[in-house]
């Protein structure tokens, strides 16, 4: 079944999601994104979910997740009404999101969530880039009501000022992450306009003064480096996934090549 979202969904007024762990979290993330960018993969199988929740790009932070976790998250996930089972076509069990309706949101909105979901925080000029991968959104004028409107749902959440390099994340943190969150960007001082930046592009994270032991806390030596190995990242990513469907074609045209001989 394809990604399609809820038309209804929006309009709905009762509030059902509610804060994740961080295991909840990429689970949550990583069915919502495959969905979206393998739909032929879709539901996925618990295998399936376990790479996707340890793979190396496009997650921070990065996870070793084993069978018996993801299997244990899943049941919270199923008991908030986020996930179902379902069976699949060889009766093996797989696993399909229920995001558009537990969020409420419409497919951009939900492309954007989804991001933040499986990195954590992030520059708007980062998140439209990444989030681009999954529904087309041509620049940051585009990203501004996407991100508007998740504000005013309280989905999301400003970590820093509005401005250039304006940092923003979800708002599924648990108490006690989103405490140490807020700390880490307390002191946060924007970066300074250059003729190399671009508002729509990656921009270097800065570390706050007071540094703050958290999981997505971002290295300051070498953010040349890391912007270019996160870039290279989201290639790796998009070559895998088109290299799957070549396979997948590929097992297509084999088995019409055998009916018709």
């Amino acid at each position: 079944m394809s990604d399609v979202a809820n038309p209804a969904a929006s309009g709905e007024e009762t509030k059902k999601w509610r804060p994740l762990n961080s295991r909840c979290r990429r689970i949550f993330g990583v069915l919502i994104e495959k969905a979206k960018t393998t739909p032929d993969a879709y539901p996925l199988t618990l295998s399936g979910l376990i790479t996707g929740c340890n793979q190396k790009s496009n997650r921070e932070p990065q996870m070793n997740l084993d069978s018996d976790e993801v299997e244990q998250h899943l049941e919270e996930l199923r008991a908030l009404g986020a996930v179902t089972e379902v069976q699949g076509s060889g009766r093996v069990a797989k696993y399909r999101h229920h995001a558009y309706e537990w969020l409420g949101v419409d497919k951009f909105e939900l492309a954007v969530m989804t991001e933040l979901l499986l990195r954590g925080e992030q520059t708007l000029g980062e998140l439209r880039g990444r989030a681009a991968r999954m529904e087309p959104i041509a620049d940051l004028a585009a990203l501004k009501p996407i991100v508007d409107s998740l504000l005013k749902k309280g989905l999301m959440i400003a970590l820093t000022p509005a401005g250039r390099g304006q940092i923003v994340t979800h708002n599924l943190y648990k108490e006690r992450e989103m405490v140490e969150l807020r700390a880490q960007f307390a002191n946060y001082t924007p970066p300074s306009p250059s003729a190399t930046d671009d508002d729509d592009g990656p921009v270097t994270r800065h570390a706050p003064s007071a540094p703050v032991a958290s999981a997505h806390a971002t290295p300051a030596a070498a953010p040349l480096r890391s912007i270019t190995a996160d870039m290279l990242a989201e290639l790796n990513v998009e070559f895998a996934e088109l290299r799957a469907e070549v396979m997948r074609l590929r097992e297509r045209v084999t088995t019409l090549e055998d009916k018709v001989g």
